[in-house]
């Protein structure tokens, strides 16, 4: 099985033209924001929300660049990176992403090439990052000349992930099921600069919460939902 190489070739407009990214994220807000660079860069982008949609993408197919999440709802991304570095034929390029920067190591330990710290929002860095980990052959010789474009994913995005969210900090399951919820909306949090949500969400997160802490941040996801504040 080959990687998806360029069916073309890229431009300084579109430095990843013809490449296929496969983003392992389970946000929609920051897969949203992924896309839209994908598409402004000339890269093709399928999408998995979680480590058993993305073997079975693998299965079938092989990328030429894979951006894999390390908090998702079935385990850490770290077991997929170092999967796609021991595949027979490698995914070219691997990078580990996260709201949280203290997770960078933990990614290239796994094998990753390099860390995109979220949220990802400006064009010509993502485009820079890419670039920097793929083989000569797969990114050619063009060099990204755009300008410092912000990606502004679509809002309804966003109102799914708090909706998704919430539904998980109501059910009040297990640890586990809470912590993943507010490490969740942290990231949210940081990709929308609501430093009271994110606050909320980090005193959440853990394996032993107060209930204080836990009640608190489901206030604060149902007020975004329900409109009392604005990111």
């Amino acid at each position: 099985m080959s990687p998806s190489l360029p069916a073309g070739p890229p431009s300084w407009l579109r430095p990843l033209f013809g490449l296929t990214v496969l983003v392992i994220e389970d946000s929609r807000f920051a897969s949203e924001a992924l896309r839209l660079m994908c598409v402004r860069s000339g890269a093709r982008i399928r999408r998995a929300d979680c480590l058993r949609a993305a073997r079975r993408h693998l299965q079938t197919y092989r990328p030429a660049v894979l951006i894999v999440d390390i908090g998702l709802p079935d385990g850490s991304g770290t077991e997929l990176i170092a999967e796609a570095k021991a595949l027979a034929v490698p995914v070219p390029a691997v990078l580990g992403l996260s709201g949280d920067p203290a997770r960078a190591a933990e990614a290239l330990r796994a094998g990753a090439d390099a860390f995109l710290p979220k949220p990802v929002e400006s064009l010509a860095l993502f485009q820079q990052a890419m670039l920097s980990v793929l083989p000569s052959e797969v990114r050619g010789t063009v060099t990204p000349q755009g300008g410092e474009d912000t990606v502004i994913p679509d809002p309804l995005a966003l109102r799914d992930d708090l909706s998704h969210a919430a539904e998980v900090l109501a059910a009040r399951g297990d640890a586990a099921a809470t912590d993943y919820a507010a490490q969740f909306v942290a990231g949210l949090a940081r990709a929308c600069h609501d430093e009271d949500l994110e606050t909320a969400a980090e005193a959440a997160a853990g394996r032993r919460p107060t209930p204080a802490a836990v009640s608190q941040l489901c206030g604060l996801v149902q007020a975004r939902l329900d409109g009392a504040a604005v990111f």
